[in-house]
This record gives C-alpha cells, sequence and structure tokens, in this order.
C-alpha cells in the first residue's frame, strides 16, 4: 500500500504544490526524498566539475 498521507505531507515541508507532487513519478519522488548515499561534494570536487563541463 502507497502511504499518499505521508508522501503528500513531506511534499508540503519541501514546498511542492499538490500539482507538482502530482506530476512526479515514483522515480522522481525517490530521487527527491530518498538519502544520496556519501558524502556532500567539496570544493575541489565541484571545481573539477566545473573544469570537464564548464557553463557557456
Amino acid at each position: 500500500m502507497i502511504p499518499w498521507r505521508e508522501m503528500m505531507v513531506e511534499a508540503a515541508r519541501m514546498g511542492a504544490p499538490p500539482e507538482a507532487f502530482w506530476r512526479l513519478s515514483l522515480k522522481e519522488w525517490r530521487m527527491l526524498t530518498e538519502p544520496v548515499g556519501g558524502p556532500a561534494m567539496g570544493r575541489t570536487g565541484f571545481e573539477s566539475l566545473a573544469e570537464r563541463w564548464p557553463d557557456d
């Protein structure tokens, strides 16, 4: 059973309006709410990415 109530409460906490919540796929929802396994990117990692893929 899908916990719709809990999911909608979490979406409201994130500031997502109902219409945005209902447009999300389950995969998108999981990406937004599940923890990312690993430490946050540091400055060095960010600078490395920026060098490889610069903004045009």
